[in-house]
């Protein structure tokens, strides 16, 4: 019988990969590749730059509501659990959205974690459990963080003619962090 598990003793298995490549990356973070959008290469690096911003937020807050779901308490536990899962899924939509706007402008989407928490805008949340009033602020807050910079990057898209990413931040971005808001700040009326 053939053995197929991994049997590297050493720790720097964990850092390269099992079946090792010759390639590198095809594309550094913060280069952009030219694609034929008829935008002028300045107009699309700097919506690459802003809807990496705009994605590393979303993604971060889209976690945060996936920690919430996880640990809220109370008396409005069931409704609350509900209502961050679902949120925490719309955002993941959204995520998804930005991302691939970015790749078609013909940038690099942030993707990993530890970048992402190095580009995030918002605030960062304790390890531990909160409770719910303090999880609805927190959760606020980021919604306004994300809606600060991104009607600030619409309006700069719009400027600089880069109509099909302000249609994804107003029309997308914008409405849903609009309307989770006001699904939020409700449990605290």
């Amino acid at each position: 019988m053939l053995n197929r598990s991994i049997t590297k003793v050493s720790p720097s298995h964990l850092r390269e990969p099992v079946i090792p490549s010759d390639r590198s990356e095809t594309q550094p973070y913060g280069t952009l590749q030219r694609t034929p959008l008829a935008l002028d290469c300045d107009i699309a690096a700097a919506s690459v730059d802003n809807l990496n911003q705009l994605l590393a937020d979303t993604l971060t807050l889209g976690s945060l509501y996936k920690k919430h779901h996880w640990q809220v308490s109370g008396p409005n536990f069931y409704s609350l659990h509900l209502l961050f899962d679902k949120h925490y899924e719309e955002q993941e939509s959204l995520a998804d959205l930005l991302a691939e706007r970015v790749q078609t402008l013909g940038g690099v989407s942030v993707a990993m974690a530890h970048d992402v928490a190095e580009l995030a805008s918002i605030p960062r949340s304790p390890k531990g459990r909160e409770d719910p009033a303090n999880q609805i602020n927190r959760l606020l807050q980021a919604h306004e963080v994300i809606l600060l910079e991104a009607r600030a990057m619409a309006r700069e898209a719009a400027e600089l003619g880069d109509l099909g990413t302000n249609d994804i931040i107003v029309s997308d971005l914008i409405r849903l962090n609009e309307a989770q808001v006001w699904f939020v700040v409700e449990h605290i009326q």
